[in-house]
């Protein structure tokens, strides 16, 4: 499903990039974006570029306003530019390009999708979180189809999963799973969510990651 967005962030020196991620990585933010977990977006940085991964345009387009701003007010100069995964070519493209028709029946398949996740997650928020950085968007793809199958909360963003945990002890079990499980070169930890940190705000929809991006 075409439902992979990528926001580019380009900066003047690693350690900007460094300090906008952190920012963003911050439980105290604030924000307006979604605070459902289906929609939460990944975050990693590579020397003096940031990378944000979304599942929708808007939520990447949101992402973009809300990072600018923090440019802003720091007077640090960032370029954005903001791209679709596309499936057959295996590349990242521009957004304005017309779809293949079976592109866009994808892209309406998997709007459908977000609708019935949004729903599901009105139910409950996880407490906690499992983050995986997997070796190749292949791998990442198919640990997460293999997740879900089994009824477990995975959010996937290129190469990154973000599983939910609904305690600690519940979230390290899984974790230690999930290490023995998912293909070599991944790295896993663990992670409490916004809600724990901060219980009187709005949980973060951003899941950073340390690492390179690409």
């Amino acid at each position: 499903m075409n439902d992979e967005w990528r926001l580019q962030i380009d900066v003047q020196e690693p350690s900007q990039a460094k300090s906008l991620s952190e920012r963003l990585g911050a439980a105290e933010l604030e924000h307006e974006l979604s605070e459902a977990f289906s929609d939460r977006l990944i975050v990693s940085v590579d020397g003096p570029r940031l990378f944000v991964y979304a599942g929708t345009r808007r939520q990447a387009e949101q992402a973009r306003d809300l990072i600018a701003a923090l440019a802003r007010a720091h007077e640090w100069e960032a370029e954005a530019t903001l791209t679709h995964w596309h499936p057959e070519a295996e590349e990242w493209e521009d957004p304005d390009l017309p779809l293949p028709e079976g592109d866009a029946a994808r892209l309406a398949e998997h709007e459908k999708l977000i609708a019935a996740e949004r729903a599901e997650a009105e139910r409950g928020e996880p407490e906690f979180e499992v983050r995986v950085d997997l070796a190749s968007h292949g791998d990442a793809a198919r640990f997460a189809e293999a997740l879900r199958a089994e009824g477990l909360p995975a959010v996937r963003r290129w190469k990154y999963l973000v599983v939910g945990a609904t305690d600690e002890d519940s979230a390290r079990a899984l974790a230690a799973r999930l290490e023995s499980e998912a293909p070599g070169g991944s790295e896993v930890t663990v992670e409490g969510s916004g809600q724990v940190a901060w219980a009187e705000r709005p949980p973060n929809p951003f899941a950073v990651f340390g690492g390179l991006g690409g």
